[in-house]
């Protein structure tokens, strides 16, 4: 049973105000450490087979296995919720959907990459760290706001409006088997070696499911950044459809489907190049990022939200508006 799109605007907005007075759950009670832990002890089935195509196939039944598990739990104590009081059944369900997602808890962890390099450039490397899994220890002032930036962009897409848009899409279960998938991609979708496994064939269904289900939120994301902060491009003097084809193009040059959206905005929006040596260069004609370049992508990244959570807003009172103006004419 799922709720109205009424019900569940006041759940996201429930769930919003959480995050901002109350962030993260202690490590013992929070979700996505169980769904880690779930993770952590199928691996060991999965790797009892040694063949590639068996690993295969054993990541990918015990991945389906998890996330069925997962969204049944998450079903049901949905249907469990929707025979409450709504008023109690909204409540709850904010209280469960805020561990989903982490705004709070991104911002805070971006924005202290900016205060510990203004220490010094180790301490904002070792921040850093906490951020990527990249080797951050070669990396230039400039380099680790680059990082810090490419990471507040592409979590908020994964760890803060994917959750949000699946579960207003499908209910508690949607947001639960998202951020299922997106944690069994952080432990299992590495293209290599990783812990002394090799994951090239184990963590394949894992990584290929994130992608499928971060599609649509990861271009959602990029779309909310530009409309939200459009002020930026009109001041630019830059048209619209010269941003999206920009958008488009940088895009594209990352290895992952996904994430080059919601990065690819934040460049052109802050007109600064985003890069991963080696790998990709978004917006090369941008500058360097400067010690106010992470505040105002966390401020950015903010109105997003925000425009994202009030679009829904209208659209759930659409219907009043209509009857109201249909009533006055």
């Amino acid at each position: 049973m799922m709720f109205g799109m009424q019900e569940s605007w006041i759940v996201v907005v429930l769930a919003l105000a959480l995050d901002r007075f109350l962030g993260e759950p202690s490590v013992r009670w929070h979700p996505v450490v169980w769904m880690g832990a779930s993770l952590d002890a199928m691996q060991r089935w999965v790797f009892k087979a040694h063949a590639q195509r068996a690993l295969f196939w054993r990541g990918a039944s015990g991945w389906l296995v998890l996330a069925m598990a997962w969204a049944a739990c998450a079903w049901l104590v949905q249907w469990g919720l929707a025979q409450l009081h709504w008023g109690v059944a909204c409540l709850l369900t904010a209280v469960l959907l805020k561990p989903m997602f982490a705004w709070r808890m991104l911002r805070g962890e971006a924005l202290a990459v900016e205060h510990a390099l203004r220490q010094s450039l180790v301490q904002g490397q070792q921040q850093l760290a906490r951020l990527v899994s990249r080797d951050v220890h070669r990396l230039q002032p400039a380099q680790v706001r680059e990082s810090a930036i490419e990471s507040l962009a592409e979590n908020f897409s994964d760890s803060v409006f994917a959750p949000l848009f699946w579960f207003v899409l499908l209910g508690l279960p949607g947001a639960v088997l998202y951020r299922f998938a997106n944690t069994a991609d952080a432990m299992w979708g590495y293209p290599g070696w990783r812990a002394g496994r090799d994951w090239q064939w184990a963590g394949k269904w894992a990584a290929r499911a994130d992608d499928v289900l971060s599609y649509l939120p990861a271009r959602l994301t990029a779309l909310a950044l530009l409309v939200a902060n459009g002020c930026v491009i009109q001041k630019s003097g830059v048209g619209w459809r010269h941003v999206l084809e920009r958008l488009i193009q940088n895009a594209r040059q990352t290895p992952s489907p996904n994430s080059g959206w919601p990065m690819s905005a934040m460049a052109l929006l802050l007109d600064v190049r985003l890069s991963k040596p080696g790998v990709y260069v978004l917006h090369p004609d941008g500058a360097s990022p400067g010690p106010h370049s992470l505040e105002a992508a966390a401020r950015m990244a903010r109105r997003a939200l925000h425009l994202a959570c009030w679009g829904l807003g209208l659209l759930v009172s659409l219907p009043f508006w209509t009857f109201w103006l249909t009533r006055s004419l």
